[in-house]
Formats: structure tokens, sequence, C-alpha cells
């Protein structure tokens, strides 16, 4: 397999922070690994560096001369006025029918398409700049958390296209149900060092805990063995017919050597607050209506939630979820109609915009005191405190120097130093790494209280959700069942949605068939030797290629790898070209005959 990339002794610090040391990876052609590691491992580091952003301190990258990187752009590379069409013909110099035959990929069409595409929701938007950046044609893909804030029909889209894209991918992402769907291999970033794994993300994820207790148990039974020979050397080393005995057990007591484990980086303890389990409905939506004076959301809105439930509220972006959330906490007037929440319900709220609001004077103890029950301790607040990883010095830390994570750590803290019932949820996995979500995720399955939460992580939702309610098209219906059988109806309904495309665009040719003229119609002799000379082209082109593949396999040196993978290249080049010229036969010969 083709060399797209390597990283050889590859060392970057930033002060004491040390995010690379010695690490080593190569990438390959056609292959898609998942990138992983705690936040603060380095991870958006390393992708600047494969960018050319940053430099390494020591180490070098060799990057193929052909190796063509697409990057998803975070910024806003729109005009104003301008269509996502016009966008994609700018931004690529493509002309109209290739830009509509990839934007259909991510079922951009009709006003999506051709309407104004800052006029767009941030998800819809997301799908024009992958659009775009499919393209360029890039021969590896660098993905930067790009699940985050898309809703499910997105994800299942890129889902979708990426376990059919026949290029290279590095994929950042905490969704360990993206990265299983589409990742064969994962990478690794942990103290500074690589690991390329060749199997998905669960399936790394569970050797690294077997091996891990493997060395736990071959510890214990080395410690056991040493007590053993210490306590025969003690006993006989002093017995003139035992000493040669305890000389030979005490070199046997110097070879046996515990395995080093390292230390475990600190995980968050989530507790959530000590109720008592209720019955009857906590919440009940009598013929609401939602939105706001110049626009309805939804109507009709006749939903009940049940005290202990877990109520995951799924929907499009831009389908009025967190609408919904504001309006059943009173944070935003209904149109009409009414919320009745039950008697003694106890409401906390953690949305998406409190941790950026958070007083920037204040300290991380001084927010938790004022957010805590009257009469909590001291001993109870820095408790709590060091259960989401503000420990010793870091609770006299001003919120103005917190990170997005710490600051949806301490939101999450302030609501559990409290006596809530209730928990309304929105998003509460932006910003935190995947084991305080893991975290998070198994203190609400404890919780006898009730929870109404919003979420893009699937595993999140599954793991937690025992009722899905859907807020679509003007409509907040419960759907009825738990989130894998939502799931499973979203991935069915795009399913047939690609069927359909695909079937219309079969049925009618697009553009580039009538844009590109058909050659004459020839003598059928001529087109089959023409065919028969092309099929021993395609063959000895294909033979070539799987013999410079086996020699780059074995292959160490880097820069005959690189020679190596240039000859693959171009063969490959030359082998998609037969292939293409042997299609355009096989028309010409059924036209001729």
């Amino acid at each position: 397999m083709a060399v797209l990339l390597q990283i050889l002794d590859a060392h970057k610090s930033y002060g004491e922070q040390v995010l690379l040391d010695g690490a080593e990876a190569t990438l390959s052609e056609d292959v898609k690994v998942g990138f992983i590691g705690r936040n603060g491992a380095g991870k958006s580091t390393l992708l600047k560096i494969l960018l050319d952003e940053e430099e390494l301190d020591r180490g070098e990258v060799i990057r193929h001369p052909n190796l063509r990187v697409g990057y998803l752009r975070q910024h806003d590379p729109f005009e104003p006025g301008e269509s996502a069409l016009d966008f994609l013909m700018r931004d690529s110099g493509q002309p109209d029918w290739k830009c509509g035959e990839v934007a259909g990929e991510f079922e951009l069409k009709g006003a999506y398409l051709e309407g104004p595409v800052k006029e767009l929701s941030g998800g819809w938007q997301t799908r024009v700049k992958l659009a775009a950046l499919l393209l360029h044609e890039p021969n590896l893909l660098l993905l930067d958390e790009p699940t985050n804030f898309l809703d499910l029909r997105t994800q299942i889209l890129l889902e979708h296209f990426l376990r059919n894209y026949r290029e290279a991918c590095l994929i950042v992402s905490h969704d360990r149900a993206f990265l299983n769907a589409t990742c064969s291999h994962t990478l690794d970033l942990d103290r500074g060092i690589l690991t390329l794994y060749p199997g998905k993300v669960d399936a790394y994820l569970e050797k690294v805990a077997e091996e891990r207790d493997r060395v736990v148990r071959a510890n214990a039974a080395i410690v056991a063995k040493q007590k053993q020979l210490q306590r025969f050397i003690d006993k006989n080393r002093a017995n003139a017919n035992t000493a040669s005995q305890a000389r030979s057990k005490a070199k046997q007591l110097e070879r046996l050597q515990t395995e080093e484990i390292e230390a475990d980086e600190p995980t968050a303890f989530i507790r959530t607050p000590v109720v008592e389990p209720r019955r009857g409905p906590a919440v009940r939506c009598q013929n609401l209506s939602i939105g706001y004076p110049d626009h309805t959301v939804a109507t009709g809105i006749d939903v009940e939630i049940e005290h202990g439930e877990r109520a995951a509220i799924v929907g499009d972006n831009g389908q009025g979820k967190t609408t919904f959330l504001r309006t059943i906490v009173n944070s935003l007037a209904p149109v009409s109609g009414e919320v009745k929440w039950g008697y003694g319900c106890n409401i906390g709220t953690y949305a998406q915009h409190v941790y950026t609001t958070l007083p920037p004077n204040e300290t991380v103890q001084g927010y938790l005191d004022y957010h805590a029950l009257p009469g909590t301790s001291m001993q109870s607040i820095l408790k709590v405190a060091g259960a989401m990883l503000f420990k010793g010095a870091a609770v006299k830390k001003k919120i103005s120097v917190l990170s997005g994570g710490e600051r949806a750590r301490l939101c999450m803290a302030g609501i559990l130093l409290n006596e809530h019932n209730i928990l309304i949820l929105d998003e509460p996995g932006n910003h935190l790494d995947v084991d305080t979500i893991e975290a998070l995720a198994t203190a609400l399955l404890d919780y006898k209280g009730t929870v109404i939460f919003t979420s893009h992580d699937r595993h999140f939702m599954s793991r937690i959700a025992t009722s899905v309610i859907e807020v679509r098209d003007g409509k907040v219906t419960n759907y009825g069942g738990d989130y894998n059988a939502y799931l499973y109806a979203v991935n069915r309904e795009i399913d047939e949605g690609e069927r359909a495309r695909h079937a219309t665009s079969k049925a009618a040719p697009g553009l580039p068939k009538t844009l590109t003229p058909r050659a004459p119609v020839r003598d059928e002799r001529m087109v089959r030797k023409e065919l028969s000379k092309n099929e021993k082209l395609i063959a000895r082109l294909d033979k070539e290629k799987n013999e410079f593949n086996a020699q780059l396999l074995k292959e160490t040196d880097p820069q005959e790898a690189m020679r190596l993978h240039e000859e693959v290249t171009r063969l490959t080049e030359e082998l998609a070209a037969a292939e293409e010229r042997w299609c355009e036969l096989q028309e010409e010969l059924e036209s001729a005959s």
C-alpha cells in the first residue's frame, strides 16, 4: 500500500508541556484512520503540523510530492448574497453540473443549493463546506471534530459518504459511534507517543484495557512469587546446608521484575444530586406553539414527559430543539398554549450559552460557593470541584482564564451542588472530552430524577435515552421508541433517499453526458480489436501495480518507499484511465451491435 505521509521522531513542546515525544506514524493511501486522545494531548497541534501551519521542534514529516491535503475549514468562506452553488463553482472552479453532483451527496438541492448560503443553519453550511472540500479532489482528508454541532441526518450523510470515499482520511473525533462507522484504523496520541492500530476504535480501546489487565495480573503473580522467594531466602540463608539454595533463589529474585504501569490521567468523577424518585407527569405541554414574535417554529404540541424519564430531544439543526427547551423552562414565552410542571419540580439547566456568560472575575471556588445550597460546607464544595478536576490552586483560578472545557465542567459542578430533581441539558457533551462525557453518562444512569436533553453524540444518546421526542417540520412529537430504534428509522429514510436519487440519475443521465459529444459509431470489429488490446493493458498495469505494492510493504528506507509510491501512483492513474476507456468501449460496442 502506497505511503502518503510519514511522521519520524517528532518532538513538540510548549514550555513544560510535552505534546510529541519521538512520535512516529505512517499514513497510507485508501486508509481511513480515527485519531483519538484526551483533550490537550496534542491532536490539533499535530494536524497544524501536517498542514504546515506549525513546525516541529525536532523530527520530520515526509510528504509524497503528489499529496493533496483537504482540510475542513471552520471559518466562514462565503460572500454576501452568494448561493451555495455559486460558492461551490467559485471555490472549486468546477462546472455547475459537477458541483450539483457532489452537493447532492449531502442532499443540497433546491433552495438549499440555490438560495443565499449565509441564511442556512450551521449544519447546512457545514454540508456546503464538505462539498467544496471534496470538489478539490484531495487524496488525504483531515477532519477535526467534523460531527460537532452537526445534526443526526448530516452526521449519517457524512458517514455514508466517507464509507464510499476511496481516498485516505485522518479524522479527529470524540464520537466513537462515528469513528467506528467510518474508520478501519485507529491512531492514538498518549503522552507524546503515537500508536497506529489496524482496527476500529472500540477494538483498540478493548485491546488497551485487556493489555492493562494482563500487566496487572502478571505483576500480581510476580509480586506473589517475589514474596515466596524472599521468605525462602530469609529462612535459609543462615543455614549452611541450604545457603547455596538461598543464593540461587536470590539470583532468581533479582531477575523477577514487574512491568511498569503508567498512572492514569485524571478523570472527572460526576455525582448527580441525590433525589427521591417521583411518579406521574413531570411536565405537560398542551396545545403549545413555540417560536418568536416574528416567527413560529412549531404548533399543536401535546407532549408529556414522566418523572424518571431520560427524554432525548432530537431533530435537524434549525428545526427548534433549543427553542423547545427554552420554552419549557420559561426562558422563552410560548406563542400560545401552556407548559405545566408537576408539583415540587426543582429544575437545573445546563445550556450551550451558559458557560460563555460566566462572571469573568469570579474564581472557581467563589462561583461554586454562590451556586451551592445554603449551608453547604466548603469541604463539600472543594470535593465536587476536585471531582471535576479543579484541584489545589486550580480552585483559585479566575473564570476569565478557563478553557471552554473547564468552563463547561464548572457549570456542571454548579448544578451538581444543588438538589435538582429535573435536569435540562442542552448539548452537555460539547467541550467535554470523551472520558468526562462517559463519566456524565454513567452518573445519569444512576440519577433518580428526570433528564431532558439534547446531544449530537450518538454513543451518549444511545446509552442514556429512555424516550425520544422529535422536533421536525413544525411539529414536536413523542417518537414512541428508544434512541436506537429512532436511529434505525433515520438511517432507513436516508438509504431510501439515496437509492431514489441514484435511480433518478441513472434513468436520466446528467448534464456532463449531454455536454460531451459521442464519438461516431465505428465498425464492431475495430471496437473489439481495441477492446482486446485494452484488456491486456489493464492486466499488465494491474500486475505491475501489485508487484510495486508488495515491494512497498517490505521497504523500510523512506526515500526508496517514496520512489515506489511514485511508481504505484503513476500505475494507478494509468490503470484508472485504461478502465475508463474500457467502459467507453463497452458502450460503443453496445451501440455498434
